[in-house]
């Protein structure tokens, strides 16, 4: 789970409702206060949000970008329905294409998604047929295909677990299990009742449908490096999702550039956004 280091907006960002033909998406949009070099748009992994690139928003804004962090579909503040299909890679993937769409004009397009969001835009990529929307593709601390066994086994817990237990029961045997581990780690208090906040908000039915993807996921790298369009993969110096080594292997299979952000795990995002910032503007540019 991903730890956005604070929840307050700098000032060249705000929160709004991005309308799309697929519906509304909460997300947070930061804007250049001089000319727009280009924009991007950010799709955040599993159990994740928009805030878990709010320390981005500020840095790649002052280097000339427009940049819509999002909620995915069942995530956090965008909500959807009962229904597991929605919830289904290729199903995102076309939300992908829907907010590429409404965020076109502003100078070159650029992707990135997160963890599990990297399989997502992934699959925008190679679904959207035609000349593609992007200028380029920026895979963050995402792997080629399932997650890593060990993790692959906790993600199975959880599966197990959402057709008996509501979220807020998971959630304290979630937070029993970290102290037990004694990998916690004190947080602000605003920032922990965050966490709990935004885990409340998960859609059950998304959380399955993604949690399952990430234990059976195909690998497609062979396809995506067949598509027209720069890629860069960015990964931390460790992963408890996908061993770094592995991302590193994809990098070179996309003929990517490959960056691993020193002192940063599985969200370099969060963890070291100047550097993660700094990758991604140049990389961009």
């Amino acid at each position: 789970m991903s730890t956005p280091p604070f929840l307050t907006l700098p000032g060249c960002a705000r929160a709004l409702r991005l309308s799309t033909g697929r519906g509304a998406f909460a997300a947070l949009l930061a804007e250049p206060s001089g000319p727009v070099r280009g924009s991007a748009l950010l799709v955040p992994g599993f159990t994740g949000s928009k805030e878990d690139f709010i320390a981005l928003l500020e840095p790649l804004a002052a280097a000339g970008y427009r940049v819509a962090a999002v909620d995915q579909r069942g995530q956090y503040e965008t909500g959807g329905p009962a229904d597991p299909r929605p919830y289904r890679v290729e199903e995102l993937a076309q939300d992908v294409l829907a907010l590429s769409a409404e965020l076109a004009g502003h100078g070159p397009l650029h992707l990135l998604g997160h963890s599990f969001g990297g399989h997502v835009v992934r699959e925008a990529v190679l679904a959207a047929g035609g000349p593609l929307p992007w200028r380029s593709l920026t895979l963050l601390s995402t792997g080629p295909g399932a997650i890593d066994p060990a993790e692959a086994a906790r993600t199975k817990l959880l599966l197990d677990a959402l057709p008996v237990m509501d979220l807020a029961a998971i959630w304290q045997v979630m937070q029993q299990m970290e102290a037990g581990s004694g990998d916690r780690t004190e947080l602000h208090p605003e920032v922990a009742a965050f966490l709990e906040r935004r885990w409340l908000a998960n859609v059950p039915a998304a959380l399955a449908a993604m949690g399952e993807h990430l234990v059976t996921a195909r690998d497609r790298v062979a396809e995506l490096a067949a598509a027209p369009l720069p890629v860069q993969v960015v990964s931390g110096v460790r992963d408890y999702a996908w061993p770094v080594e592995e991302q590193a292997a994809m990098a070179r299979r996309l003929g990517a550039r490959y960056t691993a952000v020193p002192e940063a795990g599985h969200s370099p995002n969060a963890e070291q956004p100047a550097a993660t910032a700094a990758a991604l503007a140049g990389f961009w540019g």
